[in-house]
């Protein structure tokens, strides 16, 4: 292991897989994470010096001793007891069997169990499978630490109370639970895409493991819609190394060197994406990889062809961002003014997040019409409600620009 990141990395990466080891074992969620936790904060310790011949083992083993000590101080008497019981060789000090297979993709369908209403569904995800802190899920929400920190908690208390096991959807609730899975896999994405906060742009174990998980998730139930989320995955990721300069700074778009872009990544995600286009009715997943194939083609960028997608995927998902990003194709296509009169037009909420981008999107468009006091302050009340140092740099390095 050479570096604290390799550590954090392989921790990451194990973590789903002893969770996954401890439900099965005893089926019981709600302290399980907990358990995990205290294994991978030991491991951290204990592994400074070099990391064991079987990590998921040493993990799980530790896993189970403090299940077994959680257990029996829950009063629950009868069941948990004899649950401890059975468990007492692994106390003693024997080692446990690794999990033979990917747990990954069972936790994502267990934290989406029909029990949980569907922001609970994804918060528990993001938590105990992709591995993000509280802090940072509640950021992609607009809701604070701690009243995220209790919907965690009391969803996975909810699990308990439903008995919930390692159980395949059914007929009934296939769907629903398969579009959860996805929300949960998108959300990943993009808070490594671009981190809502800390002094790097990107992080690239959320990303890769997004894909990861999302291939397996194709494998695994092909859904066009699935297809389509890989799709676009691998056509955004495909710009990641062109995003940033030699120091770190924030390369928008339009400015990146295309030849930084990962060809092999824009072929098959566009192979993909072709290769379900004309299954069914495009849904938002497939929309947005159609504007990202869209800009990775050859030549000059399609922008009416993006305003019309943007158009089309506002219909079918009327969110926030969605509407941003059609004000800036339009602007675009059809010049600032323009855009800036769509901007005026839409009916935006109010949470820290949009409050930003819209700043931000309004500067540009501000700055594009020639007028830059205004672009300037709209770029600092921007930088000024991000929490991510490389984009509040460039947007502050754009406003001393035009003062």
């Amino acid at each position: 292991m050479n570096s604290t990141a390799d550590l954090e990395h392989l921790l990451r990466a194990e973590a789903p897989q002893v969770l996954g080891a401890l439900v099965r074992r005893f089926g019981r969620f709600d302290i399980a994470e907990d358990a995990v936790q205290e294994a991978l904060l030991a491991a951290s310790r204990a592994w400074a010096d070099g990391v064991p011949e079987n990590p998921r083992s040493w993990l799980i083993r530790i896993g189970y001793r403090r299940m077994v000590d959680l257990l029996r101080s829950d009063q629950a008497r009868r069941r948990r007891e004899q649950e401890a019981e059975l468990a007492e060789p692994v106390h003693r000090g024997s080692a446990a069997p690794p999990s033979a297979t990917d747990d990954s993709l069972t936790l994502l369908l267990l934290c989406c169990h029909p029990a949980l209403p569907a922001t609970s569904q994804v918060a528990l995800t993001l938590r105990a499978v992709g591995g993000l802190t509280t802090t940072e899920i509640a950021h992609a929400y607009g809701a604070t630490e701690n009243t995220m920190g209790t919907r965690i908690s009391r969803a996975k208390q909810q699990l308990a109370k439903a008995g919930a096991r390692f159980t395949a959807p059914t007929d009934d609730d296939r769907a629903e639970r398969v579009a959860a899975v996805m929300r949960v896999l998108y959300l990943i994405f993009n808070e490594g895409y671009t981190a809502t906060a800390g002094d790097s742009l990107t992080r690239v174990d959320l990303t890769r493991e997004a894909i990861r998980l999302t291939r397996l998730l194709v494998a695994t139930l092909p859904d066009p819609e699935a297809v389509g989320l890989l799709a676009l995955m691998l056509l955004t990721e495909s710009r990641r190394t062109a995003r940033t300069g030699p120091a770190g700074e924030l390369v928008p778009l339009e400015d990146q060197d295309r030849a930084h872009w990962d060809a092999d990544l824009i072929r098959e995600g566009t192979a993909l994406l072709d290769g379900v286009w004309n299954q069914a009715e495009p849904g938002e997943y497939q929309l947005q990889a159609a504007i990202a194939a869209t800009h990775a083609a050859p030549g000059d960028t399609d922008w009416p062809q993006i305003a019309m997608l943007y158009l089309w995927l506002e219909r079918c998902t009327p969110t926030a961002p969605v509407r941003l990003s059609r004000v800036v194709a339009v602007a675009r296509a059809y010049g600032p003014t323009r855009g800036l009169a769509l901007l005026d037009e839409l009916d935006l909420s109010d949470d820290p997040l949009t409050r930003q981008r819209e700043r931000a999107v309004r500067a540009h468009l501000l700055e594009q019409t020639g007028e830059t006091g205004k672009a300037a302050a709209h770029y600092r009340e921007a930088a000024a409600l991000t929490a991510n140092e490389v984009e509040q740099q460039y947007l502050l390095s754009r406003a001393d620009r035009l003062s």
